[in-house]
């Protein structure tokens, strides 16, 4: 008993280091803008972090692993009718959104550090299509419980129209019925949007944990001509939207996103509200990998004197996760991961296990003219929704540590700090600038391995280069660096936390380079590796 009872003192102190240390929360207040910054109602300043809930309120394909039959919520929702029928459908639906989300995943976000969550909202889950326009109970259920869960958490809610009526971008993610903006293209639509959000904002009015409405999720592509077409409409329908709420809520900040999946803010000109964000999304899909730079939101963020917030990131590898927060915090910068869990993946927190035959279902998606025997259909579905319950799905803790720069974690060489030349590193050829990676920098960054989906970094006599981590408590750690040497032999110095060791490197081959017992403390730390004869190669550091 008493052992059982040292076991939940340990995990309350845990959780609590971990709210403590990352994101600094006690009792939530209302959320404003102050200048640059994001604070709460005493004046602190808050920096949001946290995940986005994709494919619970509107289903994506890909996540599902479905083809372009299953591409969109719509089209979810017909391959599951067709295989087991309307009405086990209309159950299965239900049962989806009354698991895929639940009191236990906020529980849990809020336990790894995350403060906040972005649901994507699908309109037709608030209001109904056609001629005759209501709204629709279900969806203001699922917002409840979700805000209620958070208020038990301390997680603040940034509510994402993912799905407005009619469709934004005229593609799969907001469930557009013709592949067309029907929201620019007819005026209805608009104005069921300025009443659906007035509908959710005088209903959460009140309510400090929701921390901004999100007013239009990435809307207007170019690569469609739909941004050529329709973006003159997008600032107007943004002071629509503001001055409707704003006859029912003054306390709520807006966060608005750019044309072309939320990045080209060529339109904003003057802020539209004294309580708004700016958004963008960051996605760095290039190989090899690099990451994309952000000086035109920061050049933003100073003509318009506000906080700017990534809404989406992702997507990618643990390199990516632990570089991209690191230079987002390095600006000011709060972000969210997108997304929370999905289907059969090892690059999100959570993954949901795939259901004994699923490739069936998901051939049925990309065109096969036969489709699963219903029996077997209901089976499979069945097994979807136990396996979506967050008991049953697969956690990925170095997904999290990595955008947390927290250990346990690996740390690439390409993701020394972002403090610049002479306090994140030292070059003797700060002319020469990176062809991969961190491209307006001198460190050497080079491709290796299979498809080179590897990278490394190049350092000579005297160079070196500084990392930053986190711990949650004080302790020895063992520290293991993966390094070669471009030179017969070469010596290296590695500090940690101002405690140095001696490492000689004596071989062209990759090689382990092992250290016990290094000291980490509570918070921030620091390891500098400083080459002190010939030239290496550094590949990562691990920390364990």
């Amino acid at each position: 008993m008493i052992k059982n009872y040292l076991g939940q003192v340990r995990r309350i102190v845990f959780s609590f280091l971990v709210l403590c240390l990352v994101q600094g929360l006690s009792a939530q207040s209302f959320l404003h803008t102050r200048g640059k910054d994001i604070v709460d109602e005493t004046g602190k300043k808050i920096l949001l972090r946290g995940v986005g809930l994709g494919n619970w309120m509107l289903p994506e394909g890909y996540m599902w692993k479905f083809g372009n039959g299953g591409d969109r919520p719509r089209k979810i929702e017909k391959i599951v009718e067709d295989c087991i029928g309307h009405e086990k459908a209309d159950k299965f639906w239900k049962s989806f959104r009354e698991n895929y989300i639940t009191e236990a995943d906020i529980k849990r976000i809020a336990e790894l550090g995350y403060n906040s969550v972005r649901p994507a909202l699908n309109s037709r889950l608030f209001l109904t299509e056609g001629d005759n326009n209501i709204f629709v109970d279900e969806g203001f259920t699922l917002l409840d419980n979700l805000i209620s869960w958070c208020k038990k958490y301390h997680i603040y809610v940034i509510i994402d129209m993912h799905g407005a009526p009619g469709g934004q971008t005229g593609q799969n993610i907001d469930d557009s019925p013709n592949d067309e903006p029907e929201l620019f293209m007819n005026p209805k639509n608009q104005y069921l949007l300025e009443r659906l959000w007035v509908k959710i904002a005088d209903r959460y009015k009140d309510e400090p944990t929701v921390a901004a409405f999100d007013l239009l999720n990435e809307p207007l592509p170019e690569r469609t001509g739909a941004a050529e077409k329709y973006k003159l409409q997008l600032v107007t329908l943004y002071h629509r939207l503001i001055k409707a709420i704003r006859t029912v809520d003054k306390n709520h900040m807006f966060t608005v996103e750019g044309y072309n999946w939320s990045n080209n803010w060529s339109l904003f000109d003057i802020p539209m509200d004294n309580n708004i964000v700016y958004q963008f999304h960051y996605y760095c899909w290039s190989k090899p990998d690099n990451l994309n730079s952000i000086n035109q939101y920061l050049v933003k963020q100073q003509q318009l004197n506000v906080p700017v917030w990534v809404g989406e990131t992702g997507e990618k590898n643990n390199a990516i996760y632990f570089a991209t927060t690191q230079y987002f915090e390095k600006n000011n910068i709060g972000w969210s991961f997108w997304p929370w869990k999905k289907m059969a993946t090892k690059n999100t927190p959570y993954s949901i296990k795939m259901p004994h035959g699923w490739s069936d279902i998901m051939a049925y998606s990309e065109g096969a003219a036969k489709k699963v025997s219903k029996v077997a259909a209901e089976k499979i579905f069945d097994e979807l929704i136990e396996n979506i319950k967050l008991n049953n799905c697969n956690y990925f803790p170095d997904v999290v540590n990595a955008m947390f720069r927290m250990i346990p974690l690996r740390v690439e060489a390409e993701n020394y700090g972002d403090d610049g030349y002479l306090k994140s590193y030292f070059v003797k050829d700060t002319v020469f600038k990176s062809a991969f990676y961190r491209t307006k920098e001198p460190i050497q960054v080079n491709p290796f391995g299979k498809d080179s989906t590897e990278q490394a970094i190049k350092l000579a006599k005297s160079e070196w280069v500084v990392y930053n981590c986190k711990a949650l408590k004080q302790s020895q750690n063992n520290v293991t660096l993966h390094a070669k040497a471009l030179s017969k032999t070469a010596e290296i110095r590695l500090s940690i936390n101002g405690k140095d060791t001696d490492l000689k490197i004596e071989s062209t081959k990759w090689q382990d380079l092992n250290v016990n017992d290094q000291p980490f403390n509570t918070g921030e730390n620091q390891i500098k590796v400083f080459v002190k004869t010939g030239n290496i190669q550094l590949d990562w550091i691990d920390i364990q």
